[in-house]
């Protein structure tokens, strides 16, 4: 006979009290070591919810440092060209609370930063902020509450960075053959190549 299902707090009472160093590495206001780290991240995940708190998360990216550190307390992020869709700004619209999860190619350690947004114009920071010669549509400016060095051991285990775990051309479906399944389009979409070049035009 199968025994009653646990409740949450009952499985999360399972997990030991974490140490010191891990709480003790919150810190409220961006060092010289995150900054450091986000000069030279190209990439970054931005997660946000809507006014119900359905989460969205969405990649962001760049030039090493396309997320610029305005002072300690403050980060200005770029909105490129994109699908128009800009969930996470809407999002951010009716709840301006945001994190930002910061990678760089190579380091198994990750950088997060949790705080509180407002969404600018272009120009609104007296920063030149042009990138693949466009400039943004908008700047998403986050004020610092928390920000931390993540534990590698995520990365470690995905051997995210081993050229080994690459997968091959092929491997995957084409991703114009995903976009007409989805859609449930009747005609044929190009090649992957060809919507790479195209997308790349828009960068």
């Amino acid at each position: 006979m199968r025994e009653p299902a646990r409740s949450d707090t009952d499985v999360l009472s399972g997990y030991r009290t974490p140490g010191g160093l891990v709480l003790d590495k919150v810190i409220g206001h961006l060092d010289a070591h995150c900054r450091q780290f986000i000069e030279h991240s190209p990439f970054a995940t931005l997660a946000t919810a809507d006014a119900e708190g359905w989460p969205d998360v969405s990649p962001r990216g760049g030039d090493p440092g396309f997320v610029h550190v305005l002072d300690e307390q403050r980060l200005a992020l770029p909105d490129r060209p994109g699908n128009n869709r800009v969930d996470g700004l809407r999002n951010l619209a009716a709840n301006p609370r945001a994190a930002l999860l910061f990678f760089v190619p190579g380091v198994e350690q990750t950088l997060r930063v949790f705080g509180t947004t407002a969404i600018v114009g272009p120009d609104d920071l007296g920063v030149d902020l042009t990138e693949f010669g466009r400039a943004p549509l908008s700047v998403l400016v986050l004020t610092v509450r928390r920000a931390y060095f993540q534990c590698p051991k995520s990365v470690m285990r995905s051997g995210l960075w081993d050229p080994a775990r690459r997968l091959e051309p092929g491997v995957l479906t084409p991703f114009g053959r995903v976009l007409k399944d989805h859609c449930a389009l009747e005609t044929d979409l190009p090649d992957d190549a060809t919507i790479r070049a195209d997308l790349a035009q828009e960068l």
